[in-house]
């Protein structure tokens, strides 16, 4: 059974910094996209990074620009997210999500596989 499992939210401070992990099991996703989406109370889930396959590729959303950073280690199975200067409105559930095809442009990502999600709050 495939499991994605985040950790690492909490309760923050204006300005604060976190650092999301998403262990991945049972199977492995070296060859595949992850991505973390992000769903605040009473507004949609939206994307917030991908990384690809290797790591070459990372699209992220306008927000996320020069202050969240997507890695991954395939090693552990695991992907990340590096949050900072985090505002009060990005409060929200974060979930990491994996491609399931192998290979697949990252630009056209599709969520087979997503985690229960980690809370993040931000507090003014």
């Amino acid at each position: 059974q495939v499991q994605l499992v985040e950790s690492g939210g909490g309760l923050v401070q204006t300005g604060d910094s976190l650092t999301l992990s998403c262990a991945a099991s049972g199977r492995t996703f070296n060859q595949n996209t992850l991505a973390w989406f992000r769903q605040a109370p009473g507004k949609e889930r939206e994307f917030v990074a991908a990384i690809s396959w290797g790591g070459k590729f990372r699209p992220d959303a306008d927000f996320a620009k020069g202050r969240f950073a997507i890695s991954r280690d395939d090693a552990k199975n695991t992907v990340y997210l590096q949050l900072n200067s985090l505002q009060p409105e990005e409060t929200a559930v974060y979930y990491c999500a994996a491609d399931g095809r192998p290979f697949a442009d990252v630009y056209s990502f599709r969520g087979d596989y997503w985690g229960r999600g980690t809370q993040v709050t931000v507090s003014s």
